[in-house]
């Protein structure tokens, strides 16, 4: 159940960030949702009496953590997302779990069983089908596809060093601390160079949904649910539920 809600919400996910681009700065956009989402969840692992502190001598694996899993993504996936329309930018992004079963088997040495390999390859050739008729549009507008594959790779790998060198946190508070970890360059790019403003009134009512869905259903329950999954699941088995998304 968990999986289905995650995947329902990141899919009406992308055609929310293309309205919320469409009126504010990319990094301005993010500073926001990352914020807004390291509050909401750190709320949540507090009214739960779940530990915050970070132990001593995971602070590194945890920054590396966050600039992967958090920063990386959302700087070059709003970067990409108004150059392109948002189902191409979605499925383009869901080739995450090529990348993390690819890094599992070397990382991680998890086993390719043939049900993952089977699942893996059948929700790829889903995907190709889906974009086989957008060959033309990607062309168009390479950079937004090199960033977009360049983001799915990085969670992907961030995905298998959260497996790897895990951070002895339970998922509220790890996924509270990679969001306000990430969101320290990303605020002050927004504040110091990029144009723009944080002011929500000035957006347009669709502009301003795409916002508010951002900072409340996908920066706070989504991201939360993503970090649950992939710390109890094989990256195998996590990566490929994603492939629901662009669906």
């Amino acid at each position: 159940p968990l999986l289905v809600a995650l995947t329902t919400f990141w899919g009406f996910n992308w055609p929310m960030m293309k309205l919320a681009l469409a009126e504010m700065g990319p990094n301005h956009f993010r500073s926001l949702c990352l914020v807004s989402g390291a509050v909401g969840v750190f709320a949540m692992a507090a009214a739960s009496r779940q530990p915050l502190r970070v132990p001593r001598g995971q602070w590194g694996r945890l920054v590396v953590l966050a600039l992967l899993n958090f920063t990386a993504w959302n700087v070059l996936v709003a970067y990409a997302v108004p150059l392109m329309s948002s189902g191409r930018a979605a499925i383009l992004a869901y080739t995450m779990p090529v990348w993390a079963t690819l890094f599992g088997v070397w990382i991680l040495r998890e086993r390719l069983t043939p049900r993952r390999l089977a699942g893996l390859v059948l929700g790829m050739a889903g995907m190709l089908l889906l974009l086989w008729t957008e060959i033309a549009a990607i062309e168009r507008s390479p950079l937004g596809a090199v960033l977009i594959v360049a983001a799915a790779v990085l969670w992907g790998l961030g995905t298998v060093v959260m497996k790897r060198w895990p951070v002895s946190l339970p998922a509220s508070s790890l996924t509270a601390w990679q969001m306000a970890i990430a969101a320290i360059p990303i605020l002050l790019y927004a504040i110091f160079v990029e144009p723009g403003s944080f002011d929500l009134r000035l957006l347009s009512a669709p502009a301003l949904t795409g916002v508010l869905y951002n900072m409340i259903v996908s920066f706070i329950f989504c991201q939360w649910a993503w970090i649950k999954i992939a710390l109890v699941a094989p990256v195998a088995v996590s990566s490929i539920g994603t492939l629901l998304v662009p669906v």
